[in-house]
């Protein structure tokens, strides 16, 4: 079983197409720019023109939210700790129906699970990963109760307990509590499905610990970390880059940027990806 879900393709191409897997509770657009700028930079890098995509997650933008029966097993609390390797095969079916074996697999946040999720259950279909802003690994019990706690009010028909996420902060970036940002966030929010939103936190309070990938990783990597994310803080990030033993991953810290680093600074989170990507491209 897999689910449908919804692809932007930014650039058609040939190759190793590169795969942006989007954070929670947004969809695609969030790599807007950012793969705006990958395609500026591949082309001054002079690299072949390869594939760009961005699937909506389900219940997330143009995907559709699975029901009940489509979202595997599910625990006594509500979460569902099927749904985040049912997503991770639904990419690869995505990938292998549009003809393509391998792809570059680039993830923030919530999109990071799913990345990881798919080298450990497709290997063979990771030709490079871009790491940003994320964790490996599983939920605690605290986070588990919250993310749930979430999903049961979103299952009242709102997006307001999710609306935090375009809510400045203090110790937030220059662009996070910009007028501009909080305006970009709130639409994004506003314009998602409150059932969707339940159902991706169901999916990640439900996820298992990931950790043991991180040295099994042998292809080229770039670990991305903006310096005030709060939640996926630099100090972890190098820690996780310095896990993947099995290769040598790049580390990139972002000033003055949070934990949307693709939306706050597309540009600098574009760079290191592209260097992977020429990486993958000489193999």
């Amino acid at each position: 079983m897999t689910f449908v879900l919804h692809n932007t393709v930014y650039r058609e191409g040939e190759g190793v197409p590169m795969v942006l897997i989007h954070a929670f509770p947004v969809d695609h657009r969030m790599w807007d720019q950012c793969a705006g700028e990958i395609i500026a930079q591949s082309d001054q890098d002079g690299l072949p023109t390869f594939p760009i995509w961005a699937p909506d997650m389900p219940g997330a933008g143009q995907s559709p939210v699975p029901t009940h029966s489509e979202s595997g097993t599910v625990a006594p609390d509500g979460a569902l700790t099927q749904a985040l390797d049912l997503l991770a095969d639904s990419y690869v079916d995505l990938l292998h129906r549009a003809g393509y074996d391998k792809a570059m697999w680039v993830g923030l946040s919530m999109g990071g699970y799913v990345m990881f999720d798919i080298h450990r259950r497709h290997p063979e279909t990771v030709a490079g990963l871009g790491v940003c802003d994320t964790q490996a690994a599983g939920e605690n019990e605290q986070g588990r109760r919250r993310r749930l706690a979430v999903a049961e009010a979103c299952d009242k028909g709102s997006v307001e307990p999710v609306m935090r996420f375009a809510t400045p902060r203090p110790g937030d970036s220059t662009v996070k509590r910009s007028t501009a940002c909080v305006s970009l966030f709130t639409q994004w929010i506003e314009q998602q499905s409150p059932a969707g939103v339940a159902w991706r936190q169901r999916m990640a309070a439900g996820r298992a610990d990931l950790s043991g990938q991180l040295p099994l990783i042998s292809v080229p990597t770039a670990v991305v970390s903006g310096s005030l994310d709060p939640s996926s803080p630099p100090e972890s990030m190098k820690a996780m880059a310095r896990a993947m033993t099995g290769t040598t991953a790049s580390f990139t810290q972002i000033e003055d940027c949070g934990h949307f680093s693709a939306v706050e600074h597309p540009r600098q989170v574009a760079r290191p990806l592209v260097d992977v990507m020429g990486r993958v491209v000489r193999r």
